[in-house]
């Protein structure tokens, strides 16, 4: 049976206050429900982003105490940070995947920007400190550059992408486009056994795009209030455990399971938690 990584992004952007007791009970919660990964930023007490890590590795300590979630953490998000400053959680050893952007994008009425140096010295960062790259691209030729990328650094096996779906400006939460992703994913990338791809659906209000993406191959989903909080055009989550419980129930619906901690670690090549010790 098809094992899926639920990654959850509990913390939307425009966030003002962090507490990082309530964020660990939140994605403890939700690790319980199925969420296997949790997606996380560097950000300050009102929420803006940060190189100063104090706040969430406090967050991490205390999601730690009481889960083995796989924790993932950006370098990317529109800032003013440089690229040295958005590489700082690349460094920190309680850190085991990062987000890697690989190209600029109109992300509604901001401009995210990723000009290739820095895609490269992020690359760097990431791999010379043995962390797993989940790849976003909001574009097909995102999909190009992380081949070409391919060619240049030796990722491991197999390459995780994330299709991000739905921004106001970028590629929109649409089937056809997500098939047009796919089919640029076979083009650049032939053999299949060596990549993952998942689905993030950027200002969501139902889940037929992720529904989609399973029936197309998804091996990933991403859900949380970064991304959205609705659980229908009507209905908005109190909790991202909601978000969690509904897209555990379509991957079960779908005839798979909720892949857990453990299963990423190895899926991904992820040291084991005894082996980061």
């Amino acid at each position: 049976m098809k094992k899926i990584v639920i990654s959850v992004a509990p913390v939307a952007a425009d966030d003002t206050l962090i507490d990082p007791r309530k964020i660990a009970a939140d994605v403890i919660a939700c690790s319980r429900a199925g969420a296997g990964m949790v997606h996380l930023h560097v950000r300050d007490g009102n929420g803006r982003l940060t190189p100063d890590l104090t706040l969430l590795e406090e967050t991490v300590r205390y999601i730690r105490s009481e889960c083995d979630i796989v924790i993932q953490v950006s370098t990317g998000g529109v800032s003013d940070l440089t690229i040295k400053e958005r590489c700082t959680p690349v460094y920190a050893d309680w850190v085991e995947a990062n987000s890697l952007n690989v190209g600029s994008v109109n992300l509604g009425d901001q401009v995210y920007i990723n000009p290739i140096k820095d895609v490269y010295y992020c690359v760097e960062q990431i791999l010379n400190n043995h962390k797993t790259p989940e790849i976003e691209v909001f574009e097909i030729g995102m999909i190009k550059t992380a081949k070409d990328l391919s060619m240049k650094y030796e990722f491991a096996d197999p390459i995780l992408f994330s299709i991000v779906l739905g921004h106001m400006g970028a590629a929109p939460a649409t089937d056809r486009t997500l098939k047009s992703m796919l089919v640029a994913l076979d083009e650049f990338f032939p053999e299949k056994e060596k990549i993952l791809w998942g689905i993030t659906h950027a200002h969501r209000t139902d889940f037929q795009i992720i529904k989609t993406a399973l029936d197309l191959g998804a091996s990933t989903v991403r859900i949380g209030f970064e991304d959205s909080r609705f659980l229908s055009r009507e209905t908005i989550a109190d909790t991202n455990l909601q978000l969690v419980e509904a897209a555990a129930g379509i991957v079960r619906e779908k005839g798979m399971l909720p892949a857990s901690p453990d299963e990423i670690r190895a899926m991904l090549n992820i040291r084991s938690l005894k082996q980061q010790v």
